[in-house]
């Protein structure tokens, strides 16, 4: 029974160490470009979160293919040029600006000035209820009559 205590526990103990990955670097730069690449790019799977803070498959690929590029010797530009060709634009947090990607960079923008469209709309809608006219004393009579006699007419029927 003891002896099935342990192995359960060696399972759950290797379980538990399994989601972390090491690699090995022939120096601290090489080390810290793996670390800001994994940091600037993003994991298709996840969206908003990057290479580094994913747990996922794809992330974990990704993650290795960067590695493995770095051993051999490729420039941040190259690798990142390899992750745009093999998995688009969106795999950068900062695409950048041509035909595909307009409207991530000007939909901000655009949502801006019809926002504001919108509000200037309104505000000159409400402006215009404002300046409506006031009764006459004339019309103002004739609503208090109108209004008499209705209440009259009610109260007969009760």
């Amino acid at each position: 029974m003891r002896t099935l205590i342990v192995i359960f526990l060696f399972l759950q103990l290797n379980l538990a160490f399994s989601g972390i990955e090491y690699r090995k670097f022939e120096s601290a730069e090489l080390e810290a470009r793996y670390n800001v690449l994994i940091d600037e790019l993003r994991c298709l799977v996840c969206q908003n979160q990057n290479l580094k803070g994913s747990n996922s498959d794809l992330a974990k690929d990704m993650r290795d293919k960067i590695y493995q590029l770095i051993i051999e010797g490729k420039t941040d530009r190259q690798i990142k040029s390899y992750m745009v060709d093999r998995y688009g634009d969106f795999v950068l947090y900062k695409p950048p600006f041509k035909s595909i990607t307009l409207f991530l960079w000007l939909g901000p923008l655009l949502f801006f000035i019809i926002a504001l469209i919108v509000i200037i709309r309104v505000v000159k809608q409400r402006s215009r209820v404002d300046s409506v006219e006031t009764l006459t004393e004339e019309e103002h009579q004739r609503a208090q009559q109108l209004l008499q006699a209705a209440q009259q007419e009610k109260d007969n029927k009760a």
